[in-house]
Protein backbone atom coordinates (compact mmCIF):
# COMPACT_ATOMS: atom_id res chain seq x y z
CA UNK A 1 0.00 0.00 0.00
CA UNK A 2 1.20 3.71 -0.96
CA UNK A 3 2.07 5.92 1.68
CA UNK A 4 -0.24 8.78 1.97
CA UNK A 5 0.69 12.15 0.17
CA UNK A 6 1.24 15.19 1.43
CA UNK A 7 -1.71 16.62 1.16
CA UNK A 8 -3.59 13.54 1.80
CA UNK A 9 -2.26 13.28 5.31
CA UNK A 10 -2.80 17.18 5.92
CA UNK A 11 -6.69 16.41 4.95
CA UNK A 12 -6.71 13.34 7.17
CA UNK A 13 -4.99 15.58 10.39
CA UNK A 14 -7.83 18.17 9.35
CA UNK A 15 -10.73 15.86 9.33
CA UNK A 16 -9.29 13.99 12.96
CA UNK A 17 -9.00 17.27 14.53
CA UNK A 18 -12.39 18.47 13.47
CA UNK A 19 -14.09 14.89 14.63
CA UNK A 20 -11.94 15.30 17.57
CA UNK A 21 -12.93 19.06 18.12
CA UNK A 22 -16.84 18.39 18.43
CA UNK A 23 -16.77 15.11 20.13
CA UNK A 24 -14.74 17.06 23.19
CA UNK A 25 -17.55 19.87 22.66
CA UNK A 26 -20.80 17.39 22.50
CA UNK A 27 -19.54 15.55 25.34
CA UNK A 28 -19.14 18.93 27.62
CA UNK A 29 -21.75 20.83 26.10
CA UNK A 30 -24.47 18.56 24.56
CA UNK A 31 -24.53 17.92 21.19
CA UNK A 32 -27.77 20.19 20.68
CA UNK A 33 -25.66 23.35 22.46
CA UNK A 34 -23.04 23.14 20.18
CA UNK A 35 -22.99 25.06 16.86
CA UNK A 36 -21.10 24.14 13.55
CA UNK A 37 -19.31 27.61 13.82
CA UNK A 38 -18.18 26.27 17.77
CA UNK A 39 -16.73 23.07 16.09
CA UNK A 40 -15.32 25.01 13.29
CA UNK A 41 -13.37 27.61 15.59
CA UNK A 42 -11.80 24.70 18.13
CA UNK A 43 -10.55 22.86 15.21
CA UNK A 44 -9.35 26.57 14.22
CA UNK A 45 -11.15 25.98 10.22
CA UNK A 46 -13.19 27.43 8.45
CA UNK A 47 -17.10 26.22 8.40
CA UNK A 48 -16.29 26.10 4.60
CA UNK A 49 -13.44 24.22 5.89
CA UNK A 50 -15.71 21.74 8.03
CA UNK A 51 -18.12 20.96 4.78
CA UNK A 52 -15.40 19.92 2.75
CA UNK A 53 -14.72 17.27 5.25
CA UNK A 54 -18.55 16.19 6.81
CA UNK A 55 -21.90 16.96 5.41
CA UNK A 56 -23.43 17.89 8.62
CA UNK A 57 -23.16 17.96 12.47
CA UNK A 58 -24.41 14.21 13.29
CA UNK A 59 -21.52 13.29 10.55
CA UNK A 60 -18.98 14.74 12.87
CA UNK A 61 -20.36 11.88 15.59
CA UNK A 62 -19.73 9.21 13.20
CA UNK A 63 -17.09 10.31 11.45
CA UNK A 64 -15.65 6.69 11.22
CA UNK A 65 -18.57 5.47 9.10
CA UNK A 66 -17.45 5.47 5.70
CA UNK A 67 -13.89 3.94 6.49
CA UNK A 68 -16.30 1.35 8.68
CA UNK A 69 -18.55 0.51 5.65
CA UNK A 70 -15.37 0.07 3.36
CA UNK A 71 -13.77 -2.44 6.24
CA UNK A 72 -17.03 -4.86 6.31
CA UNK A 73 -17.25 -5.24 2.66
CA UNK A 74 -13.41 -6.05 2.60
CA UNK A 75 -13.42 -8.43 5.79
CA UNK A 76 -16.21 -10.55 3.09
CA UNK A 77 -14.42 -10.02 0.10
CA UNK A 78 -10.40 -10.50 1.30
CA UNK A 79 -11.42 -12.92 3.84
CA UNK A 80 -8.70 -16.14 3.31
CA UNK A 81 -8.75 -18.94 1.16
CA UNK A 82 -11.29 -21.28 2.87
CA UNK A 83 -12.76 -19.02 5.65
CA UNK A 84 -16.73 -18.68 5.91
CA UNK A 85 -17.73 -15.23 5.39
CA UNK A 86 -19.70 -15.64 8.90
CA UNK A 87 -16.43 -16.68 10.39
CA UNK A 88 -14.39 -13.55 8.53
CA UNK A 89 -17.03 -11.20 9.99
CA UNK A 90 -16.71 -12.70 13.21
CA UNK A 91 -12.95 -11.58 12.94
CA UNK A 92 -13.66 -8.23 11.88
CA UNK A 93 -16.35 -7.66 14.65
CA UNK A 94 -13.76 -9.30 17.44
CA UNK A 95 -10.92 -7.29 16.29
CA UNK A 96 -13.16 -3.88 15.71
CA UNK A 97 -16.03 -3.47 18.19
CA UNK A 98 -14.47 -4.70 21.44
CA UNK A 99 -11.56 -2.78 21.60
CA UNK A 100 -14.21 0.09 21.28
CA UNK A 101 -15.69 -0.84 24.36
CA UNK A 102 -12.70 -0.68 25.74
CA UNK A 103 -12.33 3.07 24.78
CA UNK A 104 -12.23 5.49 27.99
CA UNK A 105 -14.57 7.58 26.78
CA UNK A 106 -17.33 4.49 25.42
CA UNK A 107 -19.81 5.30 27.94
CA UNK A 108 -19.64 8.95 27.04
CA UNK A 109 -20.45 8.54 23.76
CA UNK A 110 -22.83 5.57 23.81
CA UNK A 111 -25.01 8.14 26.24
CA UNK A 112 -24.79 11.11 23.79
CA UNK A 113 -25.84 8.80 20.57
CA UNK A 114 -28.77 7.34 22.75
CA UNK A 115 -29.44 10.24 24.59
CA UNK A 116 -29.55 12.72 21.24
CA UNK A 117 -32.89 12.21 18.84
CA UNK A 118 -31.32 13.55 15.68
CA UNK A 119 -27.82 11.13 15.95
CA UNK A 120 -30.06 8.05 16.90
CA UNK A 121 -31.90 8.43 13.86
CA UNK A 122 -28.49 9.09 11.83
CA UNK A 123 -26.93 6.47 13.03
CA UNK A 124 -30.27 3.74 12.17
CA UNK A 125 -30.08 5.51 8.44
CA UNK A 126 -26.25 4.94 8.68
CA UNK A 127 -26.33 1.17 10.08
CA UNK A 128 -29.28 0.38 7.38
CA UNK A 129 -26.98 1.91 4.46
CA UNK A 130 -24.69 -0.43 6.48
CA UNK A 131 -26.30 -3.91 5.77
CA UNK A 132 -27.80 -2.86 2.57
CA UNK A 133 -23.90 -2.74 1.46
CA UNK A 134 -22.56 -5.71 3.25
CA UNK A 135 -25.64 -7.75 2.29
CA UNK A 136 -24.90 -6.66 -1.05
CA UNK A 137 -21.27 -7.83 -0.82
CA UNK A 138 -22.09 -11.14 0.78
CA UNK A 139 -24.48 -11.67 -2.21
CA UNK A 140 -22.40 -10.91 -5.03
CA UNK A 141 -19.54 -13.20 -3.42
CA UNK A 142 -21.73 -16.18 -2.74
CA UNK A 143 -23.56 -15.70 -6.09
CA UNK A 144 -27.38 -14.76 -4.92
CA UNK A 145 -29.47 -12.42 -6.40
CA UNK A 146 -28.79 -8.78 -5.32
CA UNK A 147 -31.49 -8.71 -3.28
CA UNK A 148 -31.18 -12.05 -1.58
CA UNK A 149 -33.05 -12.03 1.82
CA UNK A 150 -30.51 -14.50 3.63
CA UNK A 151 -27.51 -12.22 2.36
CA UNK A 152 -29.01 -9.48 3.92
CA UNK A 153 -30.35 -10.62 6.99
CA UNK A 154 -26.99 -11.82 7.71
CA UNK A 155 -25.60 -8.43 6.96
CA UNK A 156 -28.48 -6.87 9.06
CA UNK A 157 -27.42 -9.42 12.38
CA UNK A 158 -24.01 -8.90 11.98
CA UNK A 159 -24.51 -4.98 12.45
CA UNK A 160 -26.88 -5.65 15.15
CA UNK A 161 -24.09 -6.91 17.49
CA UNK A 162 -22.74 -3.82 19.02
CA UNK A 163 -26.48 -2.60 20.26
CA UNK A 164 -27.12 -6.08 21.42
CA UNK A 165 -23.72 -6.60 23.05
CA UNK A 166 -23.55 -2.62 24.26
CA UNK A 167 -23.27 -2.82 28.37
CA UNK A 168 -22.93 -6.43 29.20
CA UNK A 169 -20.78 -8.05 31.50
CA UNK A 170 -18.74 -10.19 28.91
CA UNK A 171 -19.27 -8.11 25.60
CA UNK A 172 -16.42 -10.57 24.11
CA UNK A 173 -18.47 -13.62 25.09
CA UNK A 174 -21.80 -12.64 23.68
CA UNK A 175 -20.19 -11.67 20.08
CA UNK A 176 -19.10 -15.18 20.24
CA UNK A 177 -22.40 -16.64 21.32
CA UNK A 178 -24.32 -14.54 18.69
CA UNK A 179 -21.52 -16.05 15.59
CA UNK A 180 -22.28 -19.28 17.21
CA UNK A 181 -25.39 -19.01 16.26
CA UNK A 182 -25.28 -17.86 12.80
CA UNK A 183 -22.58 -19.80 12.27
CA UNK A 184 -24.44 -23.01 13.07
CA UNK A 185 -28.33 -21.55 13.51
CA UNK A 186 -30.70 -22.18 16.55
CA UNK A 187 -30.91 -25.29 18.51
Amino acid sequence: METPGRRERKKAATRQALADAALKLFLERGYDQVSIRDIAEAADVSTTTLFKHFPGKEALVFDESQDREERLVAAVRERKKGQSIVEALREYVLATWLPLTKHPQYAEFTALVTGTPALQEYGERMWTRHAATLGAAIAEDTGADSDDIACHALARFVLDIPALTRGRPDPREDVERIFDLLERGWR
